[in-house]
C-alpha cells in the first residue's frame, strides 16, 4: 500500500528553522519526481521545491530559493525539506507529492499535509 506521511511542522518564530519529513512506503522515492507543495489560507496551492533523478536535479520557487533545501534519503525512503530564515508568509500547510509515468499510467500520490506557522 502506498503511503506518504509528512511530519515536522509546527510553530516557529520568524527567522527560525524547521525540517519537514515525508516518509514513503509502497514505492521507492528515488524513482519518482518528489515535490513539496504548500497552501496558505485563501491562496492557491504553490510548488515549493522538487527533486528528481535520485537527487540529480532540484527546483525551487523563487520565494524560497537560498532559504529552503530539498533532499532525500534513499536508505530511509524519506523526503526532507530543510527550511531556514522562515518568514510569516511561509505559513501554510505543506504537502508531499510523488509523481511519475510508467508507460501510459500516471502515478500521483499525496500526503495528508503538515501545518507550518511562522509567527512571533
Amino acid at each position: 500500500q502506498v503511503r506518504l506521511v509528512e511530519s515536522g511542522g509546527g510553530l516557529v518564530q520568524p527567522g527560525g528553522s524547521l525540517t519537514l519529513s515525508c516518509a514513503a512506503s509502497g514505492f521507492t522515492v528515488s524513482t519518482y519526481l518528489m515535490t513539496w507543495y504548500r497552501r496558505a489560507p485563501g491562496k492557491e496551492r504553490e510548488l515549493v521545491a522538487s527533486i528528481s533523478g535520485a537527487g540529480a536535479s532540484t527546483n525551487y520557487a523563487d520565494s524560497v530559493k537560498d532559504r529552503f533545501t530539498i533532499s532525500g534519503d534513499n536508505d530511509k525512503n524519506t523526503l526532507y525539506l530543510h527550511m531556514n530564515s522562515l518568514k510569516p508568509e511561509d505559513t501554510a500547510v505543506y504537502y508531499c507529492n510523488a509523481y511519475r509515468y510508467r508507460g501510459f499510467t500516471k502515478f500521483d500520490y499525496w500526503g495528508q499535509g503538515t501545518q507550518v506557522t511562522v509567527s512571533a
